[in-house]
């Protein structure tokens, strides 16, 4: 008889009803917890030597049992985790619940801006290059799992998942919370992590700084005037790492921060106590 024919598969239905941060014992020896939506991300806790896959995609896990998920704004609402221990699989059925999302407008943005001539639009495919191999970088820290705090003080002058309308067109969806404070405000790392990029001057993001919290958890600093950290740099919770700008394709001096799960972009604003 074939393998898969000897499987024990059991099967558990997650059901989420709100955005609280809640902790569900999902099967006997798996737990998750975090926000349970679109944009979400979940630290799930099992046996160690356990394989875990989500939608099919193979996780990877710590050597005591820890690991991470996220979704991406626009992520399915049916999402399927896999854990595999001694031959045994359970299957956990997950429902996100599906977030509304604001619309904003931005005028007066000038052509150079919306049009980038060609060498601009290979130094931005450059700098996204750069970006892409930053957060790549894999680290078994599992810095994540602190409580994150604010990077900066400031008005939240943008959301994540909004849509916002350049000139009356229709851009791309913003996937950062954005803090509008005075250019020299200072920024601080919202959780331990290593530095993995700082770059003073990308076209569309102008000085850019990403630290790498492990597991494929990444922050990312954008429009910044000034960084006090390289790569290679540890920094703790509250370590001055840089300064709000107004660099970039920026429209008022603001931080714009974004957080990734590998090359899911996850909502910074679920991870930090509201203001």
């Amino acid at each position: 008889m074939k393998k898969h024919l000897s499987l024990i598969a059991i099967v558990c239905t997650a059901l989420a009803l709100n955005a609280n941060g809640e902790e569900r014992q999902v099967t006997a020896n798996t737990s998750l917890s975090g926000d349970f939506v679109q944009g979400g991300m979940l630290v799930g806790n099992t046996r160690a030597s356990s394989k875990i896959k989500l939608n099919d995609k193979p996780v990877k896990i710590s050597d005591e049992g820890v690991f991470v998920i996220g979704f991406g704004r626009d992520a399915s609402l049916k999402n399927q985790l896999t854990i595999e221990f001694d031959d045994k699989f359970n299957t956990v059925d997950l429902s996100l619940s599906k977030r509304k999302y604001r619309e904003s407008r931005v005028t007066g943005i000038s052509k150079k801006i919306t049009h980038p001539n060609p060498k601009n639009v290979a130094r931005a495919k450059k700098d996204a290059k750069e970006v892409r191999a930053a957060r790549a970088i894999w680290s078994d820290a599992q810095h994540f799992e602190q409580a994150f705090i604010w990077p900066a003080p400031g008005r939240i002058s943008g959301v994540y998942g909004s849509v916002r309308y350049y000139n009356g067109k229709m851009g791309r969806p913003h996937y950062g919370v954005d803090m509008a404070s005075p250019i020299g405000t200072k920024v601080v790392a919202p959780a331990d992590g290593i530095v993995r990029l700082y770059v003073p001057d990308m076209f569309y993001s102008g000085g850019t700084l990403i630290i790498d919290h492990g597991m494929g958890v990444s922050s990312t600093f954008l429009h910044l005037s000034k960084g006090h950290v390289k790569p290679g740099d540890v920094v703790k919770q509250g370590d001055l790492i840089a300064e709000i700008g107004n660099t970039g394709r920026s429209t008022g001096p603001h931080l714009d921060w974004r957080m990734n799960w590998m090359n899911q972009r996850i909502d910074p604003q679920l991870l930090v106590p509201k203001r």
